[in-house]
């Protein structure tokens, strides 16, 4: 917990029951008003229009290669999330790590509403098997090493794109030296087996999808990051050493 926090919390109003039911209700009516406005926001998203995917992407994955039509599983919605994890790294980036806790109970329920899910990263399929097996995860997970597909999407950057201000993340150009960044995209595939982008988020956007995070906005301490968001995350075997 931070110092801020913590004197915070000692000095935080205590009243009555009904002073409590009165500052609630009163929160309450705020609460409906963002729901409100959440719920148009996600149809305004629903309307944004869509671009067709021209390009050829192969990915390696459990079964061997698959195009990107066939990610989507013989459904019409696939959701990809954008995993920071290279053939560089001995570990996939811890606070990726953090959101995949969260995706393997959800893959069933998002199936039965005409949704695949997979996450990608251009690590080698080998790398991307045996983290995998280690965080204990059975969600899909392929590779896009051999292809563009996550730098088409923002989501990995060439140094040289990185040197010549071309590379972009989060619709703006890329400052920091990093080869890497977490994303989410969203496409659709049609009855004729045209697919199409819809939507991609990138940094804050996706915390939207972060169960952990959303239970702890519910608290006293909230996140209790202070400065230094995630400085507290490790992979979920780590946590005791």
């Amino acid at each position: 917990m931070t110092d801020e926090t913590s004197s915070a919390l000692a000095q935080h109003p205590v009243v009555s029951r009904e002073q409590w039911l009165a500052a609630r209700t009163a929160f309450l009516r705020k609460e409906k008003e963002f729901s409100r406005l959440r719920d148009e926001l996600s149809q305004a998203r629903r309307d944004l229009p869509w671009e067709k995917v021209a390009k050829a992407y192969a990915f390696d994955g459990p079964t061997g290669r698959e195009s990107l039509a066939q990610l989507f599983a013989g459904r019409s919605q696939l959701v990809v999330y954008h995993f920071m994890f290279n053939d560089a790294n001995e570990a996939g980036c811890p606070h990726c790590s953090f959101w995949a806790d969260h995706y393997d109970g959800m893959v069933a329920h998002l199936a039965h509403r005409d949704t695949t899910f997979v996450v990608v990263s251009r690590a080698s399929l080998a790398k991307i098997e045996a983290f995998k097996q280690r965080m204990g995860w059975r969600f899909k997970w392929v590779s896009a090493g051999q292809t563009d597909f996550n730098y088409d999407f923002h989501a990995s950057f060439r140094p040289e794109d990185i040197k010549a201000g071309a590379a972009l993340y989060n619709y703006a150009p890329v400052t920091a030296n990093m080869v890497e960044r977490e994303g989410i995209s969203v496409f659709y595939r049609d009855a004729a087996g045209s697919v199409f982008h819809t939507y991609s988020t990138y940094a804050r956007g996706i915390d939207l999808v972060n169960g952990t995070y959303n239970f702890l906005d519910l608290t006293p301490k909230g996140r209790d990051e202070g400065t230094k968001p995630q400085s507290w995350v490790k992979h979920h075997d780590r946590y005791q050493d």
